[in-house]
């Protein structure tokens, strides 16, 4: 049947509602410390939502990872330059459900064709910044490893070891968190918000660091239950992977829209 060209134009339900609530804060926003315990609880109800198609979502994400891992060194890289691609389509996934849709499978596929090239450099800034906190871990052990040699009594060599040791782990962590803090919400912010990769990276640094004692709430209570989630032969993991993902949604919704 011909449509009636005078009949006002109609919109495809699943196209409707892409954005959402509220008013984006691109330098985020500082939120009370109980929010990092509300993000794993407000993950936790993504994931009851479907839990079925959570737990094959990531029993689907291991396997590739394990299927990456078992292919020497080049494996491994792809596996860095893809996890913001696998992300970046959950947080499209996540914002499915949180707008009444659902989630599929195929979610951690799209990010490939949302903006999956500045999700693939986002992987590869990752990846450079693995390379030079590792260079400059790896710099302090070697200074270290040259007072081993020198003169002077075995305890007092073994001390500078230790030394060298504790020293290059908090050199490592040191870096580290900086860069977590530049990625975490990175690939949200480019697929869910347009922003290119430097803008990404800066607002993601930027909510972070305004919101370093929620995080320190979300660590704990993330780290017990992941603990927890080990004892029963991992099977727990199928649990709180999911939880995981979902609350780095519910976390940069909260951090970075104003309701």
């Amino acid at each position: 049947m011909a449509e009636n060209p005078y009949a006002a134009p109609r919109a495809h339900v699943q196209d409707a509602g892409t954005a959402l609530v509220g008013e984006f804060i691109a330098e985020g926003q500082s939120v009370p410390a109980g929010n990092g315990w509300a993000w794993i609880r407000d993950g936790f109800a993504i994931f009851r939502q479907q839990p079925g198609t959570w737990i094959l979502i990531v029993i689907v994400f291991i396997a590739i990872a394990f299927v990456m891992g078992v292919i020497p060194f080049v494996g491994s890289l792809a596996l860095q330059l893809l996890t913001p691609v696998f992300t970046g389509g959950i947080m499209l996934g996540c914002r499915q459900l949180d707008e009444g849709g659902e989630i599929s499978v195929g979610a951690l596929f799209a990010g490939f064709s949302n903006r999956g090239g500045q999700l693939m450099l986002l992987g590869l800034v990752g990846l450079l910044a693995i390379v030079l906190i590792v260079m400059a871990t790896g710099l302090v052990f070697g200074i270290g490893g040259l007072a081993l040699f020198s003169d002077g009594a075995i305890g007092q060599r073994a001390a500078i070891g230790f030394a060298t040791m504790m020293l290059a782990l908090l050199v490592g962590l040191a870096l580290s968190l900086p860069v977590y803090m530049a990625l975490w919400f990175s690939p949200a912010l480019i697929v869910l918000n347009d922003l290119p990769l430097g803008a990404a990276i800066k607002a993601s640094f930027s909510g972070c660091l305004r919101n370093v004692v929620p995080f320190l709430v979300y660590g704990v209570v993330l780290f017990v239950f992941l603990v927890l989630a080990m004892i029963p032969a991992l099977l727990g993991l199928l649990v709180m992977l999911p939880v995981l993902f979902a609350s780095i949604y519910t976390s940069y919704r909260d951090i970075y829209y104003l309701r």
